[in-house]
């Protein structure tokens, strides 16, 4: 059985930056679900384009087990993270970033990827892309100027211009 990735999206999600993941795996065979980081299935991309998800980040919680990766795919609703981090969804999606990154799964990110890795405590020691204005938020971890960064079972890149060039060690590590 192949490796399957949980992919979660958040709302305005960048279009761009999840649909490359997206293309790869369905290109490449790989099974994935998109899980909402929001109250309903229903969310847009960063241009207005409205899309429904598998399911919402709520009902990924507990069942980390059944997946090998995750993505964290990122988007407009991340600079204001701060204002709606007591939302049950935002701290469901925190708790299912920390409970993959304890059990040493598939981090996969671009931009703030990182930032949300860190926020969920689990990016000590490890060398991680982030986009240039959220390296300050990186303690723990150490950010790199590079485009993208793979350390261990970490996949960041810097930008969703990046994503395309960690793309093909992604899914080497998946196909494994």
């Amino acid at each position: 059985m192949g490796k399957k990735v949980a992919v979660l999206a958040v709302n305005p999600v960048n279009g761009f930056g999840l649909f490359q993941y997206l293309e790869a795996f369905f290109e490449n065979g790989i099974s994935y679900r998109v899980f909402a980081v929001a109250d309903t299935k229903e969310i847009k991309t960063n241009s207005g384009i409205t899309m429904f998800t598998d399911d919402v980040v709520a009902n990924l919680k507990g069942h980390e087990d059944e997946y090998d990766a995750l993505v964290f795919g990122c988007g407009d609703a991340v600079p204001v993270f701060a204002q709606y981090a007591d939302k049950s969804y935002n701290q469901d999606m925190l708790a299912v970033i920390k409970a993959f990154g304890d059990k040493g799964k598939m981090m996969i990110g671009h931009c703030a990827a990182a930032m949300m890795f860190e926020s969920a405590g689990i990016t000590a020691g490890k060398t991680l892309a982030v986009h240039p204005l959220a390296k300050p938020a990186i303690q723990n971890g150490k950010t790199t100027d590079e485009k993208f960064a793979v350390d261990g079972h970490f996949y960041t890149a810097e930008t969703e211009n990046a994503i395309w060039m960690m793309m093909d060690k992604v899914i080497k590590a998946l196909s494994e």
